[in-house]
């Protein structure tokens, strides 16, 4: 199925978690990151679980330091 992360599409398996996306189709860390699916932030109790649905509009926000 295809989603949609940060604009750009990718193609995924169909049970495809949000830890999934995130640890083996996009090989990020899974530290210091927030997600969110349409308007809602995911929190990351519930990315193990969460299915990713087709056309999916995924965020992916990394969290920095400094001011």
């Amino acid at each position: 199925m295809e989603v949609t992360v940060n604009q750009q599409n990718y193609i995924v398996p169909d049970d495809c978690t949000v830890r999934m996306l995130l640890s083996d189709v996009l090989q990020r860390p899974l530290q210091g990151l927030a997600v969110a699916i349409g308007e809602a932030i995911v929190p990351k109790s519930q990315w193990e679980g969460l299915l990713l649905n087709p056309g999916d509009n995924i965020i992916i926000i990394k969290a920095t330091q400094g001011g």
